[in-house]
C-alpha cells in the first residue's frame, strides 16, 4: 500500500513536469506562449527506490522545439541515488557478487533490477576512482604520524599470496586518512621503498614517526626515502614474538610482564622492567625469550618522544589493522580472486567506507606542535620547548 502512494505520487509529479514543461495543463488550449502536445505516455518503467520497487510510465509529448527529459526520471535511469548507494555498502560489508536478487527481493520488490552484472560494473567503476585517487597531490596534508602495515591476498592467477601495502597517516587537526595502497612483492624493501617514493613524488611531507611491525623491509626503504621520520615498532607485534619463545605453560605470567614493560611511564623504567623480564627468563632458560625482548630496542621505545596523550595511539599498528578486519571479510567472501590488482582496488573500496568511521586522536591540538618539530621526554613538552610555545 504505501509502494503505491509513493507510485501515484511519483507519477503526478511526471505529468507536472509536462505541464510546466510546456506551459499549460492538460485540458487548457495552446496559447501563443506554449509548445508541443501531449503524446499518452511511453512504455511502463520499473524504478527501484528504498521503499521498494515501483512502476511509472513516462508522459510524451510532441512538436516540440527541443526535447522533454524528466528531471526527476532521466532516461535509462532505473534506481533512485540511494540505492546505488546501498549497492556498494551491501557489497563491501560481506554479500557475494550471486547473493543480491535474493537479499534485495524483500526490501526492493520481486523485480527490483540489480544483478550480479550490475555489481561487476560497480566494480570496474572502482577501478577508475582508484586510480585517480592513487595519483592525487598531497601537499596540502600535514602528516604528522603514519602506520603501515599489509595484508596477504590469494589471487587464483598467482603462485603465491600477494601483500597490499598500506599507508594510514594522522594529520594535523586529529584526523585519520588512508594516503597510500599498492599491491607488491611481500613486505619487500624494494616494494616498500616504491610505495614511500610514490607518496613523496605526490608532496607529502616527511612524517614525524613511522609505527609499523618488525619486517626490516619497512625500516630499511624507510631511511632512503624519509631518513628525518622516527621509527616505532608496534608492540603487539613484539609481544608475540617473545611469546613465541616461551613454551605454552610459562605464555600465560609472561603476558603481565610484557604488558607492563609497554606501559611504563618513562624509556628509564621500561628498561628497568625490561631487565627484571630479562632475569626471569633466564632464571627459567628462557634464553632466547630474553634477547627477543631487547632485540630492536630504540625502535619500541620511540613512542616517548611524542606527546603522553597519542602513546596509545603510537604504541601498535592498531589503527590501520583494525580497518583490515572489513578487508578480510570482504576478501574471504570473494575468496579468490583472478589477479591481485582486483583485491586491491576493492581492499581501497572497503577502506573508503572504513574511513568514515576512523576517530580522531587523542589531544589533537597538540599534533600541531609535533608537526612543527617540538621536542617531548617521555611524553611532556620539553623545557626550551615551552619557553619558545610561550614566547
Amino acid at each position: 500500500m504505501a509502494r503505491e502512494h509513493v507510485r501515484g505520487y511519483i507519477q503526478d509529479l511526471l505529468e507536472e513536469e509536462l505541464t510546466e514543461f510546456l506551459g499549460r495543463g492538460r485540458y487548457e488550449r495552446r496559447g501563443g506562449g506554449s509548445r508541443g502536445y501531449r503524446n499518452g505516455h511511453g512504455k511502463p518503467r520499473r524504478l527501484t527506490m528504498q521503499c521498494g520497487t515501483i512502476t511509472v510510465r513516462r508522459p510524451r509529448a510532441r512538436d516540440l522545439d527541443e526535447r522533454f527529459e524528466s528531471r526527476l526520471l532521466p532516461f535509462f535511469v532505473r534506481r533512485t541515488r540511494e540505492v546505488d548507494g546501498l549497492l556498494p555498502q551491501l557489497y563491501l560489508h560481506g554479500l557475494a557478487e550471486g547473493d543480491f536478487d535474493l537479499a534485495l527481493r524483500g526490501l526492493l520488490g520481486e523485480k527490483a533490477p540489480i544483478s550480479a552484472s550490475t555489481v561487476a560494473r560497480l566494480k570496474e567503476k572502482w577501478h577508475g576512482e582508484f586510480d585517480k585517487w592513487s595519483r592525487q597531490d598531497l601537499s596540502g596534508l600535514e602528516v604528522v604520524y603514519l602506520w603501515v602495515d599489509g595484508i596477504y591476498v590469494k589471487a587464483g592467477l598467482e603462485k603465491e599470496k600477494a601483500a597490499v601495502l598500506v599507508a594510514l597517516a594522522a594529520l594535523s587537526d586529529g584526523t585519520k586518512r588512508v594516503v597510500a595502497l599498492k599491491s607488491g612483492h611481500r613486505e619487500s624493501t624494494e616494494s616498500w621503498g616504491e610505495l614511500l617514493r610514490d607518496l613523496k613524488r605526490r608532496g607529502m611531507n616527511s612524517p614525524r614517526l613511522v609505527v609499523g611491525d618488525g619486517n626490516l623491509g619497512i625500516w630499511k626503504a624507510l631511511r632512503d626515502v624519509f631518513p628525518e621520520s622516527d621509527e616505532q615498532r608496534c608492540w603487539n607485534h613484539k609481544k608475540t614474538n617473545v611469546l613465541d619463545k616461551l613454551p605454552k605453560k610459562a605464555q600465560a605470567e609472561a603476558k603481565p610482564l610484557l604488558n607492563d614493560i609497554r606501559d611504563a611511564e618513562t624509556a628509564e623504567d621500561a628498561l628497568a622492567r625490561r631487565g627484571e623480564f630479562q632475569d626471569w627468563c633466564r632464571s627459567r632458560g628462557y634464553d632466547s625469550a630474553a634477547r627477543c625482548i631487547a632485540d630492536d630496542w630504540e625502535r619500541m621505545v620511540a613512542f616517548y618522544r611524542y606527546p603522553k596523550e597519542h602513546w596509545k595511539h603510537l604504541r601498535t599498528t592498531n589503527p590501520v589493522e583494525s580497518p583490515f578486519s572489513s578487508v578480510r571479510l570482504r576478501t574471504d567472501a570473494a575468496r579468490r580472486y583472478k589477479k591481485v590488482e582486483n583485491a586491491t582496488a576493492l581492499i581501497w573500496k572497503v577502506l573508503c567506507v572504513a574511513e568514515k568511521r576512523f576517530r580522531r586522536l587523542d589531544a589533537p591540538h597538540l599534533l600541531g606542535v609535533v608537526f612543527v618539530g617540538a621536542k617531548f621526554k617521555n611524553g611532556e613538552l620539553a623545557k626550551d620547548a615551552r619557553e619558545e610555545e610561550a614566547a
